[in-house]
């Protein structure tokens, strides 16, 4: 043969076509129901339901597409999220300049910028470095399991605090199980080590969640909640990367400790050293730390700009007395103003591997979340839609009965809804999307500051403890094949339960000292509406 093909092959496609008939069948499929469901339910509202301004029934009617599609994921979450483009201009609520403008606003800035920086840490290895590291400094001689455990899951953490939740998983597993890789599996397992490996991924998915309540950046969760608090309430002092902190910080530090003290109880009891000792030691992990080598010149400018990036979010806006760099620009400076000009210095400055080789580029950001992106910027515009269609005050009027509700009740009612929820919609950022329009409406209704309901509906979703689909985590830990479905059953009830007492807790009570939520500094809501 001589490799020549004939004329009629050369004009065949490349992959054979069947002509295969559409059976009615195929259209009743559950996936079909719920496309259309969206559209239907769409149309009744805008047939059945009276209002006063026609562009609010436009709205309601947008609002339960979009939630339909969301729920059942009847289409991909990220094109769900760009429904708005078209959705708003034809159901006359906003322009189509309008509504694009919410998809890149300051919070989308620094989420982006926050992204790229995390991608470098990841391409880098730094994430193995820092594992190790702690994981060496708390192992000790003798061996302390729980000490080690907490050093384990406090890495996470404490990484998450910077890095997405998902992303901090995928790196910090690897590192956990190639631990957990000295212990024996099969028939010659024994309980205790059975337990311990356990504890240490359970501890490493739950960690990474819960680190991620720290800052702003931990989780796109908490830059959907900024960026609608921005959006309802443009006159209101802004929640600054430094602010939340302040709130963030020790509440996940309580809600990190009761999941500490939770898998030890359960997993690593007393006296579990000895026989952990046989398989684990301190020399082996200085010898991977060893192999890792010297901190090489990118590593170090990573970290450098990380570090100066983490101080400008922190000094931008300090107190009334001491303002922050944010003044110098008359405010028109903002989290991601400085988060996106650091992330570019990492494709101006060489690595030093190899010459024109940048810390950072395009090709290697590629893994950028759009999805969470794109739903961040579905939240912003359906805030604007909401406010802008009037509503907001058709919502308002049909709260009135919440006023007679106390807060105390109304607090860990919306923290355990949301956490709820949570398990089941996938999506922590959607739960949030979904509901954080609502509680606003509620807060006005019952004369509280909107932040005293945001914040538990807001971090409530993030504890997503019980189910393997909660959050991507979860499943990345389930796939190890150490735990399974009762293991986060036992710890996950107590883990959430201790998650929203402690808010109930620090919301009143910190969060009135951070976000100056109590009554009578409130006026937000009049100048607002």
């Amino acid at each position: 043969m001589n490799g020549d093909t004939p004329d009629h092959d050369q004009k065949s496609p490349l992959l054979p076509l069947h002509d295969q008939p559409i059976s009615p069948k195929s259209l009743l499929s559950l996936q079909n129901f719920y496309i259309l469901l969206g559209p239907l339910l769409a149309g009744l509202i805008c047939l059945t339901v009276k209002l006063d301004a026609p562009s609010s029934r436009n709205m309601l009617a947008v609002l339960a597409w979009m939630f339909a599609w969301w729920m059942t994921e009847a289409v991909p979450m990220p094109i769900t999220s760009m429904s708005p483009l078209f959705l708003f201009p034809v159901f006359g609520i906003l322009t189509a300049d309008e509504v694009a403008h919410a998809y890149m606003d300051d919070v989308i800035a620094l989420m982006l910028g926050s992204f790229i920086l995390a991608l470098a840490v990841e391409h880098y290895n730094i994430h193995r470095r820092m594992a190790l590291t702690i994981t060496v400094l708390f192992s000790g001689e003798p061996l302390n399991p729980q000490i080690l455990l907490l050093g384990i899951c406090g890495t996470t953490a404490f990484i998450s605090m910077w890095m997405h939740n998902t992303a901090v998983a995928l790196m910090m597993m690897p590192v956990a199980t190639g631990i957990l890789q000295r212990f024996p599996t099969g028939p010659r397992s024994d309980v205790v080590t059975t337990k311990f490996c356990k504890a240490v991924v359970l501890g490493v998915i739950y960690s990474a969640t819960i680190g991620g309540i720290s800052t702003l950046t931990g989780t796109g969760v908490n830059l959907i909640l900024v960026g609608m608090w921005k959006s309802y309430f443009p006159e209101a002092d802004p929640i600054t990367f430094s602010t939340y902190i302040l709130f963030g910080f020790p509440l996940a530090l309580f809600i990190f400790f009761a999941m500490w003290i939770i898998l030890c109880l359960w997993f690593v009891p007393k006296g579990s050293g000895p026989t952990l000792s046989t398989y684990l030691d301190k020399s082996h992990l200085k010898r991977e730390l060893d192999m890792l080598g010297p901190m090489a010149f990118a590593e170090k400018m990573i970290l450098t700009i990380f570090s100066i990036l983490i101080f400008l979010w922190m000094t931008r806006s300090i107190t009334d007395d001491i303002p922050g760099w944010g003044a110098l620009f008359n405010g028109r400076a903002g989290d991601g103003t400085v988060s996106v000009m650091m992330a570019t210095l990492l494709f101006i400055i060489p690595n030093k591997k190899q010459p024109g080789e940048k810390l950072m580029d395009w090709n290697k950001c590629k893994k950028l979340p759009w999805g969470i992106v794109l739903l961040l910027g579905a939240g912003l515009a359906l805030a604007e839609g909401v406010q802008t269609s009037g509503l907001t005050n058709v919502l308002s009027k049909a709260l009135d009965f919440l006023e007679q509700v106390p807060y105390l009740a109304m607090a860990p009612a919306v923290c355990l809804i949301c956490a709820t929820l949570t398990e089941f919609i996938t999506s922590n950022n959607a739960t949030t999307t979904l509901v954080l329009p609502l509680l606003i409406e509620i807060a006005k209704t019952m004369h509280v500051h909107p932040l005293l309901l945001m914040l538990p509906g807001s971090i409530g979703a993030q504890l997503a403890f019980l189910l393997p689909t909660g959050t991507p985590s979860n499943v990345i830990g389930f796939t190890t094949g150490h735990i399974d479905l009762k293991d986060m059953l036992k710890t996950g009830i107590p883990l959430k339960f201790a998650g929203i007492v402690v808010l109930s807790v620090v919301m009143p009570t910190l969060g009135a000292f951070v976000f100056g939520t109590d009554s009578k500094h409130w006026s937000i809501g009049k100048s607002s509406t």
